[in-house]
């Protein structure tokens, strides 16, 4: 049977729990360096009440957002280890019955998902760029080079991704552990001088300044949600590393080191409030100042790694199950089956990200684009993993119900005070974001109309081999393998091959490679064998969506077990169509329009399953949408 690698996720290594903090936390473990600030810009200053109220908001949000939902409930509505709103949605929609619930819930996971390619697209232009505005702190004479450096930077980011994420993880995992030392480090130092924040660990401080301030603090929101930006990443990122060492990185190293910081920053602005142009520079002695900014410069590029990973991880997983057309996706872990590259993604990735550093120019003006995207893509996380942990888990209702209507209130009052920056850029990731949801919806929905009609035409398999007893045509020495999309109605190009050769081959293999709602398939369960009258045989290839299906390896399979034929035999047919659209709405006909186009111009099947070429025989006609 096919060699399948199994998961390690309650056993993993201590070099996994490394390469996890290089990858997963980078994202929310440079908040430090302009979350604060923002936030207490957002309110008018720095006075006591501001400060204290702010840092409350802040290390309560790490804890209900991240600590309490992501880490110990949204990871356990997880699809066998594997996380992402794509993964969580697959769970879901395996739950529902009805067509409109099926629709509803696909509507739901696939915007989750838009929402998350604009977060990758902000993260590392933000990141990166507030990193390098350092320059101006240790010399203002540097101001011009923010913008070149931080191009370069994350050109050269993007460029490495084709080494995958493990290996990018091991190099990056001891540099995030220098990272966040620091930030404890920094901040203690600070702590130490005005002991008093501390009081700020006390929640009433920021529900007070909420309850007294309803407007202020409802704006105050929308900056107080940059501390909690690549929570998200960090499930999507799961399937990556597995459950334990994002658990333990989170509550022994990330969050310790991010409060101290914060309240580091809010000690020094109650000491010094002119420290608000860079509270988190400023916590540095001088001589130190140059080699922070380069730290800095690396965790932030460090940081783009968690959602980029992420964005790899949702589109493979998207290809698998037919939600996106296909692309090509390289698998660059013979270890952990979520590690992946995607060259078209990370091509789009760094255009927009380039063009977004160009566009806005300062963190500053970025900050307003950036929680719209991550706080939508939050909400969508959680009403699908309350669906899951309800019909799935079978957690008690009474339970489940209190616990996320309270994630759910925080997420949509997280969403609702970005939406007051819509006009300053938040508008940006809601326009990729609906660019993006509108063309996967255009994909699923003429894919299901494609199917439909191939439907209308379809011919069942036992009455197919029923005439061939009658009709008799003539069988010619070889193998022939259909590619189809299921075993019990005969496929287009048998029956146009037929039409036009009035031949068929002495053996016949129907080959249907299946997606299952499961991350992976056992190696017992991969592969099912049905021989049929006159030689006719089918086979089904079960694979879950993190597998690429290995049709090859499969045929050298069924060589030794069940058939006798040589590879230089076997003709692979495929069934081509020339689509038509036949939509009567206007917005129909340019659904139908962006799905052909799509369809016409996906990774190639005979590609994608790595077929030979010169064995691969495509034959097919036209038909209406």
């Amino acid at each position: 049977m096919l060699k399948h690698k199994s998961r390690h996720d309650h056993s993993a290594p201590s070099n996994l729990t490394v390469a996890a903090l290089g990858v997963v936390y980078g994202d929310i473990g440079t908040s430090p360096l302009y979350a604060f600030k923002q936030s207490i810009e957002a309110i008018g200053g720095p006075s006591e009440t501001n400060v204290l109220a702010i840092l409350s908001l802040m290390i309560w949000s790490l804890i209900m957002v991240v600590t309490i939902k992501y880490v110990f409930v949204i990871l356990k509505a997880n699809n066998n280890g594997e996380g992402g709103t794509i993964a969580l949605t697959s769970i879901a929609l395996g739950l529902v019955s009805s067509k409109r619930g099926h629709w509803a819930v696909l509507a739901a996971g696939l915007f989750g998902v838009s929402m998350f390619y604009g977060d990758s697209i902000i993260t590392p232009a933000i990141s990166v760029l507030s990193a390098i505005e350092g320059l101006k702190i240790i010399a203002p004479s540097l101001e011009a080079y923010v913008i070149p450096v931080t191009m370069l930077l994350i050109a050269g980011f993007f460029a490495i991704q084709r080494l995958g994420t493990g290996a990018i993880g091991k190099f990056f995992g001891p540099i995030m552990i220098v990272w966040f030392l620091t930030l404890g480090v920094l901040g203690l130092m600070s702590i130490v001088h005005n002991p008093q924040v501390l009081r700020a660990i006390n929640p009433l401080y920021g529900l007070g300044f909420l309850a007294s301030n309803p407007m202020v603090g409802f704006m105050a929101l929308g900056a107080v949600v940059l501390a909690v930006t690549g929570g998200e990443a960090l499930y999507a990122d799961m399937g990556h590393f597995g459950i334990m060492p994002i658990r333990r990185t989170w509550l022994y190293v990330v969050l310790p080191c991010l409060m101290l910081n914060y309240l580091g920053q809010g000690s020094l602005l109650l000491s010094d409030p002119h420290a608000l142009e860079s509270p988190f520079y400023f916590l540095a002695p001088s001589w130190m100042l140059a080699p922070l900014v380069i730290l800095a410069a690396m965790a932030t590029i460090i940081a783009s790694q968690a959602v980029i990973s992420g964005a790899f991880s949702i589109t493979n997983q998207a290809v698998q199950l037919g939600y996106i057309p296909r692309i090509k996706v390289l698998h660059t872990s013979a270890e952990e089956m979520g590690q992946v590259y995607v060259n078209y993604v990370n091509v789009f990735l760094f255009v927009c990200v380039e063009l977004l550093v160009m566009s806005f120019r300062s963190s500053d003006a970025l900050a307003n684009a950036y929680g719209i995207a991550v706080t939508g893509s939050m909400a969508i996380d959680t009403a699908l993993g309350y669906f899951v942990m309800v019909r799935k888990e079978h957690w008690n209702p009474l339970h489940a119900i209190p616990l996320f209507a309270t994630f759910f209130v925080i997420d949509i009052a997280f969403f609702s005070a970005n939406t007051l920056k819509f006009f300053e850029g938040g508008w940006f990731p809601i326009a990729v974001a609906g660019s993006l949801f509108f063309v996967m919806m255009a994909w699923n929905t003429g894919r299901s109309r494609l199917l439909a009609a191939r439907h209308k035409r379809k011919q069942p398999l036992d009455a197919f081999l029923d005439s061939i007893k009658i009709d008799s045509p003539p069988r010619v020495p070889g193998t022939a393998i259909f590619m189809v999309p299921d075993v019990v109605n005969v496929p287009h190009s048998l029956l146009y091959s037929l039409r036009h050769y009035r031949i068929l081959h002495e053996r016949v293999i129907l080959l249907h490679v299946k997606t299952e709602m499961v991350p992976w398939v056992k190696t017992e369960d991969m592969i099912e064998v049905k021989h049929l009258d006159n030689n006719f045989h089918a086979v089904t290839l079960h694979y879950g969506f993190f597998e690429m299906p290995r049709i090859l390896r499969a045929l050298a399979y069924l060589r030794v077990h069940d058939f006798r034929f040589k590879l230089q035999e076997v003709s692979f047919f495929m069934g081509t169509e020339h689509l038509i659209n036949k939509a009567d709405t206007r917005w129909g006909r340019i659904a139908d329009t962006i799905f052909i186009f799509l369809h016409n111009n996906m990774f190639r099947a005979r590609d994608y399953f790595q077929l030979p070429h010169d064995h691969v025989v495509e034959v097919g006609g036209q038909i209406e949408i």
